[in-house]
């Protein structure tokens, strides 16, 4: 299949073209066509209407929306959850689970296992937690936490593949569960954590290079320990995912971040719940009660904060109002770098021999079309 998307500008991280086409074959970019040249002949043909052709965003932390949570252990909603992160440009997610008890994970990841394919792609699921600091547990259920467990992962892995896992590094052996996870292919990152320096910089040693929503629910910068949050802006090679809603971190927060950091190691989540794509209301999230009001989703108990209703399009236009990054570097942070972290092939460019997975946004990074693998998924 050969499929033509004409009329519409190109923005991936490098560079940016104005009245271009993208052709597509075999579900992957074959080439990017400028205005004046003649264009190919194709089986089926995209208007780009005028819009901005841009890498699929990929989110990597993402528990649900549309009513639904991958923690249900309900193969209808991962379907609708698959379907609907299109609306928002996400062409890969990770389904992420919370800290519950083994059985309750492996119903979520068995029903994950049955995913119809039809929204954006699901390669691998990111465990957050159960192996989380007591005292960090944030929004997560404290009656599941427990230590870390490579055989815990060696067995929900062979339900469906298991690509990155959330934990506290100060935990006991919290180095060698990272070198454990990295000699499997998994991403290790840290989480709910109360880790001083040098308990992070323990596990940095055997290879822990990714912070978890950063800022959020990790020890925090002191001038006589730094911390996770420190340590995420001392190391260049640390990747920092960041929920960048202004509610979970401050417009200033965001603006040092990516000042200190640099658009190369920082990555956009949104940390979604079910509320996602819904009203205002009440809501769950692990079995705790949660209510949704004016943009943000917090535990009915004790108002912490309870994961975001943010939706990744509008994490990109914030760090492009706040940084005043052109789109072509902000789009690292929406796709490039998460595949990066992680290890995705072929993912977060439009050039030739990328999957062609593409969102199309109009000026104010409202998502008009998605597509995944020259595939049109969604049309606003």
């Amino acid at each position: 299949m050969r499929t033509l998307i004409k009329n519409c500008n190109i923005a991936s991280p490098g560079f940016e073209i104005k009245n271009g086409s993208l052709f597509i074959e075999d579900n992957h970019i074959h080439s990017i066509i400028t205005q004046g040249e003649s264009l190919p002949s194709a089986d089926h043909i995209i208007d780009g209407q005028g819009l901005t052709a841009v890498p699929g965003f990929i989110d990597i932390h993402c528990h649900g929306r549309n009513n639904c949570d991958f923690a249900d252990g309900n193969a209808d909603g991962v379907n609708t959850i698959g379907e609907h992160k299109l609306e928002e440009g996400v062409t890969t997610v990770l389904p992420t689970t919370l800290t519950l008890s083994e059985e309750a994970l492996s119903d979520a990841l068995s029903a994950i296992s049955k995913y119809n394919g039809k929204g954006c792609r699901m390669p691998a699921v990111h465990l957050e937690g159960p192996f989380i600091n007591p005292s960090e547990v944030g929004a997560q259920n404290p009656n599941y936490v427990r230590m870390p467990d490579i055989g815990m992962v060696d067995r929900l892995t062979r339900i469906f593949p298991i690509k990155k896992v959330s934990f506290a590094p100060e935990l006991p052996c919290g180095d060698a569960f990272v070198t454990s996870l990295l000699a499997k292919g998994i991403t290790p990152s840290a989480a709910h954590s109360a880790a001083k320096y040098n308990e992070f910089a323990r596990c940095y040693a055997k290879g822990l290079r990714n912070l978890t929503h950063f800022c959020n629910q990790m020890s925090p910068i002191h001038h006589r320990d730094i911390g996770l949050v420190g340590a995420g802006l001392l190391h260049d090679t640390v990747y920092a995912e960041m929920i960048c809603d202004k509610i979970h971190t401050s417009a200033n927060m965001i603006q040092l971040a990516f000042k200190v950091k640099g658009i190369d190691h920082m990555i956009l989540i949104t940390d979604a719940m079910r509320a996602a794509g819904m009203p205002d209301g009440p809501y769950t999230l692990g079995g705790l009660d949660v209510i949704v009001s004016n943009g943000a989703a917090r535990l009915a108990s004790n108002g912490a904060l309870a994961g975001s209703i943010l939706q990744i399009n509008t994490a990109l236009r914030n760090i492009v109002e706040i940084t005043g990054l052109p789109l072509c570097d902000a789009l690292k942070a929406s796709s490039l770098t998460a595949s990066y972290s992680l290890g995705l092939n072929n993912l977060g460019r439009l050039e030739t021999g990328y999957l062609a997975d593409i969102a199309m946004i109009d000026n104010d990074f409202n998502v008009h079309k998605t597509i995944v693998g020259g595939e049109l998924r969604y049309e606003k």
